[in-house]
């Protein structure tokens, strides 16, 4: 799984120009799964989203976690993270995993999150023709990337 985070004042997704959902101050995660993906990806994942730390502390350093300023969460599945554009101008997304693998798994890592975050967690459609409004903070955004197998 590969996921782009951003730190976020607020974020709304909209399908066919209803908002859908949205959240206040917390994390956009825009993720992408890989075909040999699995459960324990899932966990790894979850973990770092609500235990990064990149929301300031008293002394305005990258310090605490979502958990810890009670923020929100939103999961926007998009494939296109895994856009390879090593080779010529048009992405390649061969690392991307397929609908009927990545769709299970991006329901599952939302459904683990509701699990384990006492906040909201919001989420997209997906496969869904997505608008995305968010008013990026700092701004912060950092990609972090698992395997399975690939510790």
């Amino acid at each position: 799984m590969r996921a782009v985070i951003q730190k976020v004042k607020f974020a709304k997704v909209r399908v066919d120009d209803i908002i859908i959902s949205e959240i206040s101050t917390g994390l956009l995660v825009l993720l992408a799964v890989a075909e040999n993906d699995d459960f324990s990806v899932i966990k790894w994942i979850a973990n770092k989203i609500i235990n990064l730390r990149i929301f300031p502390d008293s002394d305005d350093r990258m310090n605490k976690s979502v958990l810890d300023i009670n923020g929100e969460i939103m999961i926007i599945s998009n494939f296109t993270v895994y856009g390879d554009v090593h080779k010529g101008f048009r992405p390649n997304f061969m690392k991307s995993a397929s609908a009927d693998i990545s769709k299970p798994m991006y329901l599952q890592l939302v459904n683990y999150l509701k699990d384990i975050f006492p906040n909201k967690v919001a989420d997209g459609i997906f496969g869904a023709m997505m608008d995305i409004e968010l008013v990026n903070d700092g701004p912060v955004t950092v990609i972090i990337e698992k395997e399975k197998g690939n510790d």
